[in-house]
């Protein structure tokens, strides 16, 4: 992808991610600790993550096409390096955040089994929860999980950010103003 209405899809496309990625990093911790947000939200932060997920390689792609279009600077090069590691921080909170929903998704078919009342239907149901949605341990072992890998994408993404910043404007503005028309404008 070139460009959008003039402009490098590039730099339209990574606000894209800088704001949905650490969004996304945000749910999965509040789904991972918080039940009530997590009977809320855990469905849209999965479809939000997996969005995200395949967001990046197309804004990377962006990025690699003005890469080829601007001066190669030391700056431009790191950018670009640290750039292909923004999958890696989207891939495990898309992981993590489906994960959750599954658990969410398994809960909730388990309460509505016990609900019902006993039924040989109902108990197939409640042998079918592979992630125990009501095991402490697991539960415990995910918002540890969940902490983690929100703190990388959401660093991970700053770092992108403010390479990508400075490899654009190093050099490019001055620290006084610019001088306004001349007295006969």
């Amino acid at each position: 992808m070139g460009t959008v209405n003039g402009l490098p899809a590039h730099i339209l496309l990574v606000h894209a991610i800088v704001v949905l990625l650490p969004l996304a990093a945000l749910l999965l911790v509040l789904t991972a600790v918080w039940p009530a947000a997590r009977r809320r939200f855990a469905g849209p932060n999965a479809i939000l993550s997996v969005l995200v997920v395949a967001l990046v390689p197309v804004t990377t792609s962006a990025g690699e096409w003005l890469e080829h279009r601007v001066a190669e600077t030391t700056l431009v090069r790191d950018h670009a390096e640290l750039g292909d590691t923004a999958i890696w921080a989207a891939l495990p909170v898309a992981l993590l955040a489906l994960g959750i929903w599954w658990r969410q998704r398994e809960a909730t078919m388990s309460t509505e089994a016990r609900a019902t009342g006993g039924s040989a239907v109902t108990t197939a149901i409640q042998r079918r929860t592979y992630l125990a949605p009501l095991s402490v341990t697991i539960t415990r072992i995910i918002i540890a999980l969940a902490v983690v890998i929100a703190g990388w994408a959401v660093y991970d993404t700053y770092r992108i950010g403010d390479s990508g910043a400075r490899a654009a404007w190093t050099g490019n503005f001055s620290s006084v103003p610019a001088q306004e028309g001349s007295a006969g404008d």
